[in-house]
């Protein structure tokens, strides 16, 4: 399949039934992450923020805890789970738009970030998503997703092509010289199931 012909496959996946099943899975799960927002908040300060892939908006729950409502941005390409953060953030700014074409104009925001998507990124594309991500970025871009040393394809509930762990922080390094990583950690899978699952996180500075 194409470049762009397994982009738009694994794009229906989650816009679909699929996605769905992921929205009441994993409902709870940002029950916990707090402590980790307002770290972030206080150590590097930030005015509005990007989540590429924000689902309900468990990141948005706190976020605009932390800055006005109206600076926080989130997109995702599965129509109920917009319904959802709309619904539940109705100050925030929730939209419709792939990961690979954003629809902002060049370091709009102070942070950028994702949670567990670029896993779910065909390597083709994985670039083009991240060039995404890096260029709507004035300071910081911050990526959450699970690690392995080597690229590793790990099979997803029946489907192939769906998973991937890697590197996402050397890769970032690779392809975007201007980015310092400035704070590296992990957040291992807490007893009650709620926070994090076993993320690694990688926090950069946009150098130019």
């Amino acid at each position: 399949m194409s470049e762009r012909g397994e982009a738009s496959r694994l794009e229906a996946l989650w816009r679909e039934e699929f996605g769905d099943e992921y929205i009441e899975r994993n409902r709870a799960a940002s029950v916990g992450r707090e402590p980790f927002w307002r770290w972030l908040h206080e150590q590097h300060p930030f005015r509005n923020a990007l989540e590429v892939g924000c689902n309900i908006g468990g990141n948005l729950r706190w976020l605009t805890e932390l800055i006005d409502p109206a600076d926080a941005y989130g997109v995702d390409i599965n129509e109920h789970a917009l319904r959802e953060a709309r619904k539940g953030f109705p100050d925030a700014n929730v939209l419709r738009s792939p990961a690979r074409k954003l629809p902002f104009r060049d370091g709009f925001f102070d942070l950028t970030f994702t949670t567990v998507v670029l896993i779910h990124q065909p390597p083709d594309t994985l670039p083009v998503v991240m060039n995404e991500i890096v260029r709507c970025s004035r300071k910081y871009v911050l990526c959450g997703e699970y690690f392995s040393e080597q690229p590793e394809e790990v099979p997803y509930r029946g489907q192939t092509g769906a998973l991937f762990k890697r590197d996402f922080g050397g890769l970032y390094q690779s392809l975007f010289p201007e980015l310092k990583l400035i704070h590296q950690r992990y957040e291992p899978l807490a007893d009650d199931g709620t926070g994090w699952d076993d993320v690694t996180f990688w926090l950069f500075e946009k150098t130019s």
